[in-house]
């Protein structure tokens, strides 16, 4: 499918930006940001914790708990947000004096997602007095009303789309409930967690608990190392409130203030802890965690995550590190059998506007990344089913902008009764079970359901940019600005640039990387760029000596030297752009 480049619009009143560089001020534009307070990054720009509803009764309860040392079991996901939603847990309420905690990760082949019944009666094995979902737990009706009869309190922290009915729990602290007037409604499970812990502090301090049992007032502080990692890993988008919670994590490690298992996962990510971005949190520590959960059981990511020795949090890293290599293995293999799916498909047909694959033989710890290798091919929706028993299928959905996935998942579920067993998720990730012998209608009833909302435009292999730089632009200054300007991701992109270049130069470095040397058209400066991962039977061309470029600016560190250079994205000969 061809590519196009669609360069943002740089529309609003920029005379409150006065005080950034130009280069800054039309990135900032480009993203609808118009004054500099919607990117300050100070702490004290947090939105406070009472203004999230169920706040008072989850704080009581928990008070209580820790002052009569009931046991309190965190439930947790198998995804990196909720590895990090557990540790915080687990981590603040025994620093607040709370001697008897633990944690509860669902394994996914064996009990699947959330707080089911199942695990519940674990939960009472373990005679939990008080369980604390953590990143999940908002649609666990069943789960929720069986703690209940087994005289277990439940408090629900999660940040899904809730459903029209919730579950019974004695408080649910979750920003997208209805009318809840918290403004963060885009907070990671363990951004809400978070939240629910300094609001326990505050109310423990203000007691005078700390005081009176002896121990130094906790600074919350020491787990936003934890927080930054969830909330980048679950790739929610990283509005005002989410950005000062990563830019100050990311400060903490790049201070080597990590907590022993984070800085294990930037060692076996090979991550230079000082020079960490929110995107090596993202391609580099959250594979690693995630693959636990994946392949094997969370429960040993979690563990990773709350070691106190550096050399026991090293070992666990490896073992992820290990898992991690696996995982990417069965990912290249799964892809490779859905691409030979997808070509028997013809991709004009209207059939084809919404895709579901199934293997019966595929890993369910494996599909959501085969749906995003597909979505990011094709530009729509993607839906990847495994076989987890003789009756059921587990699918993972990922969507396009402009098509709410999981609203999709509703609207079916509600038209089809007993289609789906059960869905869940965000606008553009989604998970669902259905039986086997559902598949087929539902794969037509999905195809419809996308057909109506999804349009041409959506369908475009389109790549977003902030356009063509200035030949006074290529500056060391500039890099280091944009980095500083972040954290960037999620619904905040990173500024990305396209241009024609002049190819001065190119070579091969190791194995499989592009390093080239430019001259932006019409001027006369040089510049270093890289292309990682080129196609070896393309590159290096000598008969091209001009190229359209989409590039990120960046700092290339060597030998204690700093120099400007280019991170090539893509690299054309042709092609076509156009302006929002």
């Amino acid at each position: 499918m061809e590519k196009r480049i669609l360069r943002r619009s740089i529309e609003g009143d920029a005379s409150a930006l006065q005080v950034y560089h130009p280069l800054l001020q039309r990135v900032f534009l480009a993203r609808n940001i118009t004054h500099p307070e919607e990117v300050n990054k100070d702490l004290s720009s947090l939105p406070a914790f009472d203004k999230l509803a169920g706040m008072d009764i989850a704080v009581k309860r928990l008070v209580s708990a820790i002052k009569e040392q009931q046991h309190i079991l965190i439930v947790g996901d198998f995804d990196a947000d909720g590895a990090t939603s557990t540790a915080v847990a687990v981590r603040a309420l025994r620093s607040f004096g709370a001697k008897r905690v633990d944690y509860l990760v669902p394994n996914r082949f064996e009990y699947g997602y959330g707080l089911t019944p199942e695990i519940v009666s674990v939960a009472s094995k373990r005679h939990a007095d008080v369980i604390v979902t953590v990143d999940n737990g908002i649609a666990s009706h069943a789960g929720v009303d069986k703690a209940t009869a087994l005289n277990i309190d439940v408090i629900v922290t999660d940040h899904h789309l809730p459903p029209e009915t919730l579950p019974k729990a004695l408080a649910i602290v979750n920003p997208n409930q209805k009318n809840d007037p918290f403004p963060g409604k885009n907070l990671a499970g363990v951004g809400v967690i978070f939240y629910v812990m300094l609001a326990l502090r505050a109310h423990l301090k203000e007691e005078g608990w700390f005081e009176e049992v002896g121990l130094k007032c906790p600074k919350m502080a020491s787990l936003l190392d934890y927080v930054a990692l969830g909330t980048v890993a679950d790739v929610v988008p990283l509005d005002k409130n989410n950005r000062i919670l990563v830019h100050h994590g990311l400060r903490r490690i790049r201070a080597g203030l990590a907590s022993p298992g984070v800085q294990a996962l930037i060692i076996a990510a090979r991550r230079q802890a000082d020079k960490l971005k929110a995107s090596d949190l993202a391609y580099g520590l959250a594979p690693r965690l995630n693959a636990a959960g994946r392949l094997e059981d969370m429960s040993y990511g979690i563990a990773c995550l709350l070691a106190d020795d550096l050399k026991v949090a090293l070992d666990m890293a490896d073992r992820l590190n290990r898992l991690n290599i696996e995982r990417r293995a069965l990912e290249t293999q799964m892809g490779q059998e859905a691409f030979d799916i997808l070509d028997t498909l013809d991709m004009e047909d209207i059939k084809n506007v919404g895709i579901c694959l199934y293997d019966e033989s595929w890993h369910q710890g494996i599909i959501g990344l085969v749906a995003s290798r597909v979505k990011e091919k094709l530009h729509r929706p993607v839906i990847a089913f495994s076989k987890v028993s003789d009756h059921e299928l587990k699918g993972s959905a990922r969507s396009v902008k402009g098509i709410h996935i999981r609203d999709i998942l509703d609207c079916i579920a509600t038209k089809n009764p007993g289609l789906i067993i059960k869905f869940g998720g965000h606008a553009m990730a989604a998970g669902l079970s259905l039986p086997v012998s559902h598949y087929e209608k539902f794969h037509k009833v999905f195809v419809e359901e996308i057909a109506k909302r999804i349009s041409l435009d959506q369908l475009q292999n389109v790549i977003e940019t902030d356009g063509p730089l200035d030949g006074s632009d290529f500056t060391l200054a500039n890099a280091q600005a944009l980095r500083d300007a972040g954290p960037w991701g999620q619904g905040f992109p990173e500024p990305l640039f396209d241009g024609i270049f002049r190819l001065i130069d190119q070579r091969i470095v190791g194995e499989r990387h592009l390093k080239m040397v430019l001259q932006p058209k019409e001027s006369l400066i040089y510049v270093d760029a890289i292309a990682f991962n080129v196609n070896l039977q393309e590159w290096p061309n000598y008969n091209c000596d001009e190229l359209h470029l989409v590039y990120r600016l960046d700092i290339n560190h060597f030998r204690d030297q700093r120099r400007l250079q280019l991170l090539v994205e893509e690299m054309f000969q042709t092609v076509q752009v156009c302006c929002t």
